[in-house]
């Protein structure tokens, strides 16, 4: 389990306590609260939820505290089906999604929610992921080709090629794993971080890519790529069950191959 690290503006102090009205089955949660307009420092918020009237997840338990209890309340979400990525946040100590998160298996009597850690935050659970996108953008994902494209059909793949996206292809860029890396952490600026190398290394292996080497040069340097110790924290903490690690191995072995030639 990735330890947890307090957002930038951090300096947090005990904040408001909300009892749950009339609850049969009460759940305690302590949320990281933070508003950038009102000059307060950063606070934890306590809700009690009544989990005879709440759904399993944390999310949906985030959802019936803005909807019933306190409508100031920001975080991300959209799908609610572990696909989009938007409700990334730290919860119980790991970073997780909200919507696939079980509230009974959070260990912690009351459950400690903080957005992905070692990020700006934009507001309460709402991460800057700016930068983040920056370096998506950077590897330039997408197929990119030197040959026309056929006329007639779509550029194939055999089924052995496929499979060699297998747990690649599946990245939500929720950020989980980047935000718990030590690594990211002390030189986000220039390591790409572990969901970003996966990402890059998608398209490196994808047979109908015919620009690898570019994309090998692009990574040829000592913070990019390198910077990478092994620690696993990545692959811990992703909800998708990826390996950002072993795809970050196996782009420096295509690097030691190419030096080799």
């Amino acid at each position: 389990m990735a330890e947890f690290t307090l957002p930038k503006n951090s300096q947090i102090q005990q904040g408001r306590h909300w009892p749950a009205q009339g609850a049969k089955q009460p759940r305690t949660f302590k949320v990281y609260r933070w508003n950038p307009d009102d000059g307060m420092k950063p606070r934890v918020d306590t809700y009690e939820v009544d989990m005879a009237t709440c759904g399993p997840m944390v999310l949906d338990a985030l959802i019936k505290i803005k909807n019933e209890i306190d409508p100031t309340l920001t975080f991300r979400r959209s799908c609610r089906e572990g696909i989009c990525g938007s409700c990334a946040m730290n919860i119980d100590g790991t970073n997780t999604l909200a919507c696939t998160k079980a509230i009974d298996d959070c260990a912690k009597a009351d459950v400690p929610i903080y957005p992905l850690p070692h990020m700006d935050v934009v507001k309460d659970l709402v991460p800057d992921l700016t930068h983040f996108y920056a370096q998506y953008a950077s590897i330039k994902p997408w197929i990119r080709t030197q040959t026309p494209a056929p006329t007639d059909r779509e550029r194939l793949q055999s089924p052995t090629d496929r499979k060699k996206l297998d747990g690649l292809y599946e990245c939500i860029l929720c950020a989980c794993c980047s935000t718990s890396c030590p690594s990211y952490w002390w030189n986000g600026e220039r390591y790409l971080g572990p969901a970003i190398l996966l990402q890059a290394y998608r398209w490196i292996v994808d047979s109908r890519d015919e620009d690898t080497g570019a994309r090998l040069d692009d990574l040829e340097d000592p913070f990019k790529l390198y910077r990478c110790h092994t620690i696993m924290n990545c692959t811990r903490t992703c909800p998708k069950g990826l390996n950002p690690a072993q795809a970050i191995a196996e782009t420096k072995k295509l690097m030691l191959e190419r030096r080799a030639l």
